[in-house]
């Protein structure tokens, strides 16, 4: 594929034969604005598969962004565009703000309201927040970046209903002005309800559902 122009036809995000000794070869590809919902058995290899396409575990196979390499990726470069939110997300700072630069500010600041998050949760200390707030917080976070591609892995796990609707819509928001995302869910009611297509993890391999 040529790293120069993008035909009309390439995806957004094309996965090649990507495989590990937890699964794979995995081929898919999703488009921009699209949500491709990722279902299956706990221990199937969903996650795995995410952390793959982040270039975060040894695999072998290629991931294209919009027609261009993986491999010709620096690879802070990569993880800016196609971002990866773990189940349990990782803080390296006592606060939320610390994790933002001063540039992301007024974005953060409009999506807390989205999420049902108040202001003042920035400067509480993140081990204070609630499982709920945190896994929220990580969203805001993971958008500050402004990715292309979002990869999320159950992120309404800890959510009740209230907040798991607010956090859908954000990202069919966000999915409107041109975000992908491949979301990993255990509920496919979720999976119906936000993703564009389905597909299953099974027998190390990827289906449709």
């Amino acid at each position: 594929m040529s790293t120069q122009s993008r035909p009309a036809d390439v995806p957004l995000l094309q996965v090649e034969a990507l495989a590990c000794d937890h699964g794979g070869p995995f081929d898919f590809s999703l488009q921009r604005g699209e949500c491709v919902a990722i279902v299956g058995r706990s221990g199937s290899g969903k996650s795995v598969l995410l952390r793959m396409i982040a270039d975060l575990d040894p695999h072998q196979g290629e991931v294209w962004l919009d027609g261009r390499a993986r491999s010709t990726w620096p690879a802070p470069a990569w993880r800016r565009q196609v971002v990866f939110q773990a189940a349990e997300p990782f803080w390296w700072t006592r606060t939320a703000r610390q994790h933002f630069s001063s540039a992301d500010l007024s974005l953060v600041e409009s999506l807390l309201p989205e999420l049902g998050l108040a202001p003042a949760l920035l400067d509480a200390e993140v081990t204070r927040l609630s499982t709920g707030e945190r896994l929220r917080m990580a969203l805001v976070r993971s958008l500050a970046c402004r990715p292309r591609v979002l990869l999320l892995d159950e992120p309404t796990a800890a959510l009740d209903q209230a907040a798991t609707l607010a956090l859908e819509a954000l990202l069919a928001a966000r999915m409107q002005a041109g975000l992908s995302v491949l979301l990993v869910t255990h509920s496919r009611e979720q999976a119906a309800r936000v993703g564009h297509r389905l597909l299953e993890v099974r027998d190390q391999r990827i289906h449709a559902a």
